[in-house]
């Protein structure tokens, strides 16, 4: 069974929100409305993306990861790093200072989520070959997340197999504890991440699994310590050789930029990225307006990975860097047969559940009698979604009305219309705006 409740890696600050509603109009899955002059959110729809943060003026919104002294709550701490975290870097800082910066903050190895990618690339091409097309990638959770909510007919559609940062993570924790003659449970895997949806989706991943990562660290975060570390180390000239090499190939390295899955399918394929452009072609699915396409590589991200809200660093550097990289690196980096058949072992998950946006009733016909009189409500609504209700549409309101979430005269047009003919009087009408925008923004200043 699915978690009922998502975990979520978003938290607004309320001291902070002025309730511009600039969230709630972005937020692709209509997750946000404004109450007494506050961005709210409704936890099962928001799909952490982290739009939200990027238009918040006032940085209301904040990202929560794990402490990065939680590390040593274990003998033994092992990195998983995204490859896209060495693009962030110019020329002068190499992946040996890196790696050697980071073993000095305590981490007994480090590795990256793509050592896994070349053995999942058959597999899924394996996948796609047997199962109903188009099958929509399962790289990035925050498009898994956005079918659930939005989409709920294309769940079947996703691939349904862990990615490269999980079966790395299992990977590492059967190599590591076979080599030292170590407990597993004595081993920290901690994952750094781009972006939030890989944070809710290590916390409470989709598929009725447990995540074999036991931390996510921002990476933001992690860049600025090794950054400066990195600055000290440069002008005392001073770079020891790294212990051990990243082991990748050159389509691994490349592995979460766009077309990092497509380029590598035996089958037609289509990689989009960018929310709107993503959504664009999700409702062309939903619409079976796609032909001849087998394969649809989403991600939410404008360059991927490299454009997530936890990169510090110019997405477009960052990607073309990984891309010089890759040419130096070997067409293919297999790992022994025996972590392979392992991960053969765990690399599927279970069904991945619809999260529809409305619930209005769990009984089917009470449902639809309550569809029904939303249509009908939407329809007496004057359809230029101003936002004025503190909810982002006109069909989000009439849903809330119909859900006893809102009342039809937080419209600002119903309110007067109501008022012109006697129904709602001039205190009912400021309570009402009251209530959403709160009563200091009726103030005069």
């Amino acid at each position: 069974m699915e978690q009922k409740n998502l975990h979520h890696a978003l938290q607004i600050m309320h001291e902070l929100c002025t309730g511009c509603s600039l969230c709630m109009k972005v937020c692709p899955s209509q997750a946000l409305r404004v109450r007494e002059g506050k961005a709210v959110m409704h936890s099962d729809w928001c799909i952490d993306c982290g739009e939200c943060i990027r238009v918040c003026p006032e940085k209301a919104i904040k990202i929560t990861a794990d402490d990065f002294k939680r590390i040593f709550d274990y003998e033994h701490r092992l990195l998983i790093l995204p490859s896209i975290f060495f693009g962030q870097f110019n020329n002068y800082i190499s992946q040996a200072m890196v790696n050697n910066i980071l073993k000095e903050m305590g981490f007994s190895e480090v590795h990256v989520p793509e050592e896994s990618v070349d053995f999942l690339l058959e597999i899924m091409n394996h996948y796609i070959e047997e199962n109903q097309r188009p099958v929509i990638s399962s790289f990035c959770p925050a498009v898994i997340r956005l079918i659930q909510v939005r989409f709920p007919s294309l769940v079947n559609n996703v691939m349904r197999l862990k990615q490269p940062m999980e079966l790395t993570a299992h990977h590492i924790r059967s190599s590591y504890s076979e080599k030292y003659k170590i407990d597993p449970a004595s081993i920290g895997i901690f994952y750094v991440t781009p972006c939030v949806a890989k944070i809710a989706s290590i916390k409470s991943p989709v598929g009725s699994y447990a995540s074999p990562i036991d931390g996510v660290i921002n990476m933001d975060d992690l860049y600025n310590r090794v950054q400066k570390e990195s600055v000290k180390k440069l002008a005392e000239n001073d770079e020891a050789p790294s212990l051990e090499r990243l082991q990748l190939s050159s389509k691994a390295i490349k592995y979460t930029l766009t077309g990092g899955e497509k380029d590598n399918m035996w089958q037609a394929g289509l990689s989009v990225d960018g929310l709107h452009n993503v959504i664009d072609i999700l409702e062309h699915l939903e619409n079976d307006k796609i032909e001849g396409v087998d394969y649809l590589e989403l991600r939410i991200c404008d360059e991927s990975c490299a454009g997530g809200i936890l990169t510090p660093n110019n997405r477009f550097f960052a990607a073309e860097r990984l891309r010089r990289m890759s040419k130096d690196l070997p067409d293919e980096c297999w790992m022994p047969k025996k972590y392979m058949d392992y991960l053969a072992s765990v690399v599927n998950v279970g069904p991945i559940a619809p999260r529809s946006l409305v619930r209005y009733h769990l009984d089917t016909n009470e449902a639809m009698k309550m569809m029904e009189k939303a249509r009908k409500i939407k329809k007496s609504l004057p359809g230029i979604d101003c936002g004025a209700c503190g909810t982002p549409s006109c069909k989000t309101l009439a849903e809330d009305v119909v859900c006893g979430r809102a009342s039809v005269n937080a419209c600002l047009f119903k309110r007067i219309a109501h008022g012109k003919a006697g129904k709602l009087s001039m205190q009912e009408a400021i309570d009402v705006m009251e209530e959403i925008w709160g009563a200091d923004k009726f103030t005069d200043k």
